[in-house]
Order: C-alpha cells, then sequence, then structure tokens
C-alpha cells in the first residue's frame, strides 16, 4: 500500500525535517509514527498528503509514484490534521453540506447522507452550531465524521490525541470502528505510546527527523 525509500525533506541547508526514511505498509495494517513534537511525524502526513514536497526520495501508494496519484479518482484517502480546518462561521450541517457539494453529489442524496450522518453519529444537538462554537475536541470528531460519506482506502491522522479524556479517546475510537475496513489502511502520529498501542498494531519511532529504535527512542540525547 505504502512504499517510501529514501526519503528527505531539507527546509533549510542545515536543517533536515525528514532524513533517509524508509518504511513499507501494508494494505489495511495500522502504524503508528512516535515521537516528540518536531520529531518529523507531521511533516511525512504532510509530505504523504501532497502538503509538502520532498527534497528527494520515492513514495508509492498501492504501487504507484505519488506524484501521479490523484487523491480525488485513484485512491481513496483523508487526512485529520491536529489543527482542524472548517468553514468556521457556517454550521455543522453546512460544512457537511459543503463537502458533499464538492462531490457533484444529487440533492436529495446529499439531504440523505447528511442525516444519516446526523443520527449515526449523534450530531443532533450540535448540527445547526456554527462551527466556530465548538470544542477543538468536537472539531477532531466532527473532521471524523466529515470522511464517513467515502470508502476510505487510507487514513492519515496527526496529533490530535494529546491531552483527550477517555471520554473523548472512546468517541474516536468507536468513529474510526465505522470508517475503517479490512482494506483501510491507517497511520497515525502521537507523542504516547500508550496511544500508539490502543489504535494500532506495529509502532515507528522518530526522532530528529530519522527512524530510529524503540532503544535509541529513550536515549537521552546529550
Amino acid at each position: 500500500m505504502l512504499s517510501i525509500k529514501h526519503l528527505f525533506l531539507k527546509y533549510t541547508r542545515e536543517f533536515y525535517a525528514l532524513y533517509d526514511i524508509n518504511i513499507e505498509v501494508e494494505d489495511g495494517e495500522a502504524v503508528a509514527l512516535v515521537g516528540q513534537d518536531n520529531s518529523g511525524k507531521t511533516s511525512l502526513l504532510r509530505v504523504i498528503a501532497k502538503f509538502e514536497k520532498p527534497t528527494k526520495g520515492e513514495i508509492y501508494l498501492k504501487d504507484r509514484p505519488l506524484k501521479k496519484v490523484n487523491f480525488r479518482s485513484d485512491i481513496s484517502a483523508g487526512y485529520v490534521p491536529a489543527s482542524p480546518v472548517f468553514l468556521e462561521n457556517k454550521t455543522v450541517y453546512e460544512n457537511l453540506k459543503y463537502i458533499l457539494n464538492e462531490r457533484k453529489l444529487p440533492a436529495e442524496e446529499v439531504e440523505n447522507k447528511i442525516n444519516e450522518a446526523v443520527i449515526e453519529f449523534s450530531l443532533e444537538k450540535i448540527k445547526d452550531e456554527k462551527v466556530s462554537n465548538l470544542s477543538v475536541e468536537e472539531k477532531y470528531i466532527l473532521s471524523l465524521i466529515r470522511l464517513s460519506f467515502r470508502k476510505l482506502d487510507f487514513l492519515m491522522i496527526d496529533n490530535i490525541f494529546d491531552h483527550l479524556s477517555e471520554f473523548y479517546l472512546e468517541i474516536i475510537e468507536e468513529i474510526l470502528e465505522k470508517l475503517k475496513t479490512p482494506q483501510t489502511t491507517l497511520v497515525l502520529a502521537t507523542t504516547d505510546e500508550k496511544i500508539a498501542e490502543r489504535f494500532c498494531k506495529r509502532k515507528i519511532y522518530f526522532k530528529n527527523g530519522s527512524i530510529v529504535t524503540q532503544a535509541q527512542y529513550y536515549e537521552k540525547d546529550n
């Protein structure tokens, strides 16, 4: 599903955000990128999501070079950033409608899908609320819910888990179970190994832009 070979991302002459990254992730696998802030996790997700252009290296999704992949027509991918992006002055309902209208669906189908989501994810109390009035936890949940309108091949989640209460973690866990199929590949970034173990089967450790072993990850920098 995902193959990364000798990937580098350089922001300045001296600073590598990513240094010689090599990763293989199978279809349907759930993998956690574990590392502290500024370790390279988010940079890697942004490169895979095509928000950043790597300095050099190769990335393949389903055996296709990433630069040739169209996320609208070739692979159904979802990306949940640590800072969710919405039409802040529009309601939850209007934001969901906007996403579906972008897919040029018939008006009746749009309404049906929104109504189904409202019921399935218990959005009755907030569907007419402006997104700007939601808590960050509610925005994370809404970010995941709006991905439910399509079957996902590949799901990327940035570091949304820090400081979440057990209440919200359980909600997110439940939504992810509904979003994922046996073929959905999940790659998430977190600073917390317990989160990694809760949501994923495999952990990849990041430190100073490089992949390291678990032992190296816990070594103190001199």
